[in-house]
This record gives C-alpha cells, structure tokens and sequence, in this order.
C-alpha cells in the first residue's frame, strides 16, 4: 500500500481550513480530539507503509476510530457559532 498519504484536516476539508486553526486556538475538547486523531492517523500511516505490521483486525479497527473521531470533528467545524 506504499504510496498512501496521511489524512491531514486542513487536507480533507481544504474550505475549513481557517475554522481548523480557529478552534486549535480556541476550544479545548477540540485539541484534544484532533491530537488523537492526529496520532491515529500516522498509526496507520505506519502500517500502510508496511513500518510496522499489526493484525488486519487492529488496522481495521483504528481506521474506523479515525472515522469516528473525524465525523466528531467535522461537526465541530461545521457548526458555526454566534
């Protein structure tokens, strides 16, 4: 799977950028999830790239945390506030 890339939130929603570095500044909780995402993410950067090669089961289950972890942050970015 050599060639895969990291899965980086300014990346994926390019026209939410500024709202990513908003809340970095400004709302923990969402620090704290995008830390975690972050840390998933070269995880599986790492076993894509054959670094390290865990069970299918494990790979599959920290990509679906990733998953959830990016659903919870989009709506995070995706909710404007007053």
């Amino acid at each position: 799977m050599h060639g895969e890339h990291h899965h980086d939130l300014a990346q994926e929603f390019p026209e939410l950028k500024q709202r990513v570095h908003e809340l970095k500044l400004t709302s923990p909780e969402f620090n704290q999830l995008y830390a975690e995402y972050r840390e998933l993410d070269k995880a599986i950067y790492r076993i894509e790239e054959e670094i390290e090669t865990p069970s299918d089961s494990y790979t599959e289950e920290l990509k679906k945390k990733r998953v959830r972890l990016k659903d919870k942050l989009y709506a995070m970015l995706a909710t404007v506030r007053p």
